[in-house]
């Protein structure tokens, strides 16, 4: 029964829906200019398509890794919209995600804890100078576009900007910033594979993409399966996810040995991989709070916060109402309820779970929105008040809420109280709202259990 359902929800296009916002946000929330947002909403489609259609993850990285057009219509251009085309940032961000290697740390100095060194950072660069972000002036919203440039090129004085690409990378000069400084060959960290000095930028990029997702590259089929481990399970076998290489110890190693190589094996088929993790028993086990670094890793499944579109969607499902329709964008990046409950809940899906946080303006916004009131309501015209007229019993009642918010009964304390409660407030709608209005605010509503 578990795998049927399993299939079922593979199957559902809410299934890319759900893991194109996650991905999203691993790419936006490291965004390093705020323009960037105008491409979340062609990124969010994209990357839906992809995994309804079981896009294999070599071709989706590889799409990203050599994107090129206008950011409002082609999502994959979305990872280099995001960086606005600096070659640093660029390559720091298609290490982390796609390798779970953050040599970014590396740039102005060796690694301070792993083995990659300055030159190695500054030769991965050089896979992308020519890559620049322009401008797009036309009639419609204002846009960029993601362009090669293998043509005479200058670099504009506002290093911000990068509108024009630059023939070749240079190393800076740390002892003379004004200085041109070292001409850099572009070399794979991983491999030490190399491309000569001149290369067009369609070749450089092909060509790495190539290299990052090749099945004897280990890092890319580990970085994809620590992170999907992660948030099914609730803990990676690398902590960060984002953060593993040769110089990390993961946890239960030979289990993210074998998924990594099956993942490979399968051609990197996104789905196999989901079917997989909810088979085994780790996923299976009943979720308990995070553990403390001294206790049995994987005993149990671990809680976590919902995301910001989680959040949202399960609103609007424990209070049997539509949601509001999200404009062109994809509800991010915009002025939609969507973006707006984003921007208040939202954060970075790489960062440890347990470093997210609640705030007080989060704990205020529910408890207080005249929106979410309204929809609590047991008016004659709220699901509540339809509820409450066609189910006399109030156990059901009760049992009705816990299973709408909460995906689950009631414990019999919890159904007692709640009984309890509707029996001393003389006002069965009043006491009912109440009772919806603690379910929505309760931890247990906040975290997926």
């Amino acid at each position: 029964k578990r795998a049927a359902l399993v299939d079922e929800l593979l199957a559902s296009d809410e299934f890319g829906k759900n893991w194109a916002r996650y991905w999203r946000d691993v790419i936006m929330y490291r965004r390093n200019d705020q323009r960037a947002l105008i491409a979340a909403g062609a990124l969010e489609r994209h990357l839906t398509e992809c995994l309804n259609e079981n896009k294999a993850w070599d071709d989706v990285a590889t799409e990203f890794i050599t994107a090129s057009g206008e950011v409002r219509e082609n999502g994959a251009t979305g990872l280099i919209m995001a960086q606005l085309g600096r070659p640093e940032d660029t390559v720091a961000e298609i290490s982390r995600i796609f390798l779970g290697v953050q040599i970014q740390c590396a740039q102005c100095h060796d690694h301070p804890t792993d083995r990659w060194s300055r030159e190695q950072f500054h030769e991965l660069a050089a896979f992308f100078p020519r890559v620049a972000v322009r401008p797009r002036n036309n009639d419609g919203p204002r846009s960029f576009a993601v362009v090669a440039d293998d043509g005479p090129a200058f670099r504009r004085p506002n290093g911000n900007n990068r509108f024009r690409g630059t023939p070749e990378h240079y190393m800076p000069d740390l002892d003379d910033p004004q200085a041109r400084g070292t001409r850099m060959q572009p070399v794979f960290f991983v491999t030490g594979e190399k491309l000569p000095l001149g290369t067009k930028d369609e070749r450089r990029r092909d060509t790495l993409a190539e290299w990052i997702t090749a099945k004897d590259n280990p890092w890319f089929a580990t970085a994809f399966v620590n992170r999907m481990w992660s948030e099914l399970v609730g803990e990676g076998f690398y902590e960060p996810v984002d953060d593993m290489g040769p110089d990390r110890d993961p946890t239960a190693p030979q289990t993210v040995e074998y998924l990594a190589t099956q993942f490979a094996q399968h051609d990197y088929d996104v789905k196999w991989l989901f079917a997989t993790i909810t088979a085994t028993d780790a996923y299976q086990r009943a979720s308990q709070s995070r553990r403390n670094h001294n206790e049995t890793p994987f005993a149990h499944n671990c809680s976590q916060r919902l995301r910001a579109d989680q959040l949202y969607e399960a609103i609007f499902q424990a209070l049997g109402v539509r949601q509001p329709q999200d404009i062109r964008g994809g509800g991010y990046g915009n002025s939609s309820p969507r973006a707006q409950f984003s921007l208040l809940f939202g954060y970075d899906p790489s960062d440890p779970r347990d470093e997210v946080d609640g705030s007080i303006a989060q704990a205020l916004a529910l408890m207080n929105s005249p929106q979410i009131n309204a929809l609590i309501s047991a008016s004659p015209y709220t699901p509540l008040g339809r509820l409450l007229r066609s189910t006399p019993d109030n156990e059901d009642v009760v049992v009705e809420l816990y299973l709408r918010c909460h995906g689950r009964e009631p414990s019999d304390r919890e159904l007692a109280h709640c009984l309890q409660y509707v029996k001393s407030t003389g006002d069965r709608n009043e006491a009912f709202e109440d009772i919806r209005w603690a379910l929505i605010n309760s931890t247990d509503f906040l975290y997926r259990s």
